[in-house]
C-alpha cells in the first residue's frame, strides 16, 4: 500500500513538473533572454568561436619551430651474395663478408638563427588569435542587433494589429448606427453601402497585420533557431526612453569600443610582421645537428660485424643570389602594410559616417514621435466630433468613416516612429560598440 502510494506521488510531481514546464514555455520572452538563446545557438557564432580554437592550434604549431626537430632511420638490405663489408667506427674496426646488412641513422636538428623568421612567424599566428576573438566580438553585436530589430518588428506588427481590429470595431459600430438611421429613412442607402465597403477593405487590412505577426514572429523563431511554428509572445517593451549621449561622445565612444578598429590595427601589425619574415631573407639560416648511426650484418644491430659513429655539425646556409628576390618580397610586404593602414582609415570613416546617420535617424523619429502623438489626440477629438455631429445629422457618414481612418493612420504613424525610434537607437548603439545597454 505504503509503495502504491509512493509510486503515485512520483507520478504527480512528474505530471506536475510537465505541466509547469508547459506553462514556462508559454511564458512571453524577454528580450534579454531572446538575445541569450540566439548567441548560444547562433552557428555563426559557433564558426567563429570555432575559429578562435584552430587559430590557436595555428599559433601552438608555430611555437614548436623554436623546437628541435628529430628524425630517425632505420634500413634492412639483404643482398643476392656475401658481399664484402668494410666498417669503422667509435667501437669497432673490421672487414668481413655479409648478405645481410642493417642500418639506424638518427638526428637532431636544432635552429640556432633563421634571420627572425620563427619569431615573426609565432607573433603572426598569435596575432591570428586575436584577430579571431575580435571576430567573435563582431557577430555576437552583430546578432544582438538582429535580435533587437526582430524583437521590434514583432512588437511594432503586434501594434499594427491592434489598430487594424480598433478600426474594424469602430466601423462595425458606425454600420450599425448608419444601419439603424437607414431603416428609418434618415440616411440613404448610399451611406450604408458606403460602410459596408470600408468595413470590407478594413477587415482585409486586418488580415494582412494578422499574417505580419505571423510572418514576424516566424522570422524572429528562425533567428533564435527555434521550431518556425513554435508558438511566440515577447515582453511589450516598445516604449521611449531619449537617448542620453550627444553625437559627439556617442562617435567618442564608438572610436574607443568597436571591435572592427581593433581588427584593423592587427591586420596592419600582421601586415609588419610579414614585412619581417620576408627580411629574413637576407640572412642565414644557423642551425646545430647530432647525427648518430649504427650500421651491422645483424638486424638487433649487435652482430659481430657493426660500426657506430656520432657527430655534431653546426651549418650556416645562406644563398647569395637570391637577395633581390627578397628584395621585391620585402616590397610587396610593405605595400600591404600601406593598404592595411588606409583599410583602417577608411574604416574609421565608415564609422563616423555611420554613427552620424544612425544618430540622425534616432533624432528624426524622437521629432516624429511628438508630431504622431500630438495627430492622435486631434484624430481621436476629430471622431468624436464627427459621431455626435452624424447623430444630429450635421455631419454625413462620409466625414464618420474619413475620421475613423484618420485615426488608425494616425495610431499607425505613431508606432511607426516608435519603432524607428528604437530600431534607430538600437543601430546606433551597434555602431558604437555596444553589444547590449
Amino acid at each position: 500500500m505504503r509503495m502504491k502510494w509512493t509510486v503515485g506521488f512520483i507520478l504527480l510531481v512528474i505530471l506536475s513538473g510537465g505541466s509547469l514546464l508547459a506553462q514556462e514555455s508559454q511564458q512571453p520572452l524577454t528580450l534579454e533572454e531572446s538575445i541569450k538563446i540566439a548567441l548560444e545557438r547562433n552557428l555563426k557564432l559557433h564558426s567563429a568561436t570555432e575559429g578562435v580554437v584552430g587559430s590557436e592550434f595555428r599559433r601552438e604549431a608555430a611555437k614548436t619551430d623554436f623546437l628541435p626537430k628529430w628524425t630517425g632511420q632505420y634500413s634492412y638490405t639483404r643482398y643476392n651474395r656475401p658481399t664484402s663489408v668494410s666498417l669503422s667506427g667509435t667501437s669497432s674496426l673490421g672487414t668481413g663478408t655479409s648478405r645481410d646488412l642493417s642500418n639506424f641513422n638518427t638526428s637532431i636538428q636544432q635552429p640556432l638563427f633563421s634571420g627572425g623568421s620563427i619569431t615573426s612567424n609565432y607573433r603572426l599566428e598569435k596575432l591570428g588569435v586575436d584577430l579571431s576573438k575580435t571576430n567573435v566580438e563582431v557577430v555576437k553585436r552583430d546578432i544582438v542587433l538582429q535580435v533587437r530589430e526582430g524583437y521590434f518588428n514583432i512588437l511594432t506588427a503586434e501594434k499594427f494589429l491592434n489598430v487594424a481590429q480598433q478600426q474594424v470595431k469602430q466601423f462595425e459600430a458606425q454600420l450599425e448606427v448608419t444601419k439603424a438611421f437607414f431603416e428609418v429613412g434618415i440616411v440613404p442607402k448610399n451611406d450604408l453601402l458606403q460602410g459596408e465597403v470600408k468595413l470590407a477593405n478594413a477587415r482585409q487590412a486586418l488580415v494582412k497585420a494578422e499574417n505580419d505577426v505571423a510572418a514576424a514572429k516566424a522570422s524572429f523563431n528562425t533567428l533564435l533557431r527555434r521550431e518556425i511554428h513554435t508558438p511566440l509572445s515577447v515582453v511589450d517593451i516598445l516604449e521611449y526612453k531619449p537617448f542620453p549621449l550627444r553625437f559627439e561622445e556617442s562617435l567618442e565612444e564608438a572610436l574607443q569600443k568597436r571591435p572592427e578598429i581593433k581588427t584593423a590595427e592587427l591586420n596592419i601589425d600582421q601586415a609588419k610582421e610579414n614585412v619581417k619574415i620576408a627580411r629574413s631573407g637576407f640572412f642565414p639560416v644557423i642551425g646545430l645537428t647530432g647525427n648518430y648511426n649504427k650500421l651491422s650484418d645483424e638486424p638487433d644491430l649487435m652482430g659481430d660485424l657493426r660500426s657506430e659513429r656520432w657527430t655534431v655539425q653546426a651549418l650556416a646556409t645562406f644563398t647569395l643570389w637570391d637577395w633581390r628576390k627578397t628584395a621585391y618580397k620585402v616590397g610587396e610586404s610593405k605595400v600591404k602594410v600601406t593598404q592595411a593602414e588606409d583599410s583602417k582609415v577608411q574604416l574609421i570613416e565608415g564609422i563616423i559616417l555611420e554613427v552620424k546617420d544612425d544618430y540622425l535617424n534616432m533624432l528624426v523619429a524622437e521629432k516624429n514621435l511628438g508630431v504622431a502623438e500630438k495627430a492622435i489626440e486631434q484624430a481621436e477629438e476629430n471622431l468624436r466630433m464627427n459621431e455626435e455631429r452624424y447623430k444630429y445629422q450635421v455631419a454625413t457618414a462620409t466625414d464618420v468613416l474619413d475620421a475613423v481612418t484618420l485615426l488608425a493612420q494616425a495610431r499607425v504613424n505613431y508606432y511607426s516612429a516608435l519603432s524607428d525610434f528604437n530600431i534607430a537607437k538600437a543601430r546606433l548603439e551597434r555602431a558604437m560598440g555596444r553589444m547590449y545597454p
